[in-house]
């Protein structure tokens, strides 16, 4: 059975940092784009960050671009998000998502195939 697990998400104050990480059982992703998604209470799950199947290539949402950075690690098939200086607006459950279609990482939730069950990020103000 594959299965992504979230892992890392917390209550942080404003300003603060949270690693998230992700990591695949059941099937390897290592050739794939891996990304992150998040959906606030309310609100429909949006696209965060991508990452190509090397590392090489990332995507971010305007949102987060410049505070948010994605890495993987194709050894332990795991993807991670470290996220500084948060915001109470960063506030949502977070998914962890992988594709099994070569290529550029997408930023819709069409282009991924297996997700996570998510972890809870709360930033209090």
């Amino acid at each position: 059975q594959v299965q992504l697990v979230e892992s890392g998400g917390g209550l942080v104050q404003a300003g603060g940092s949270l690693r998230l990480s992700c990591v695949a059982s059941g099937r390897t992703f290592r050739s794939y784009p891996m990304g992150w998604f998040r959906q606030a209470p309310g609100k429909e799950r949006e696209f965060v960050a991508a990452i190509n199947w090397s590392g090489g290539t990332t995507y971010y949402a305007d949102s987060v671009k410049g505070r948010f950075t994605i890495s993987r690690d194709n050894a332990k098939d795991a993807v991670y998000l470290q996220m500084n200086s948060l915001k109470p607006e960063d506030t949502a459950v977070y998914y962890c998502a992988a594709s099994v279609r070569a290529g550029l990482p997408g930023n819709g939730q069409n282009d991924y195939d297996y997700w996570g069950q998510g972890t809870q990020v709360t930033v209090s103000s």
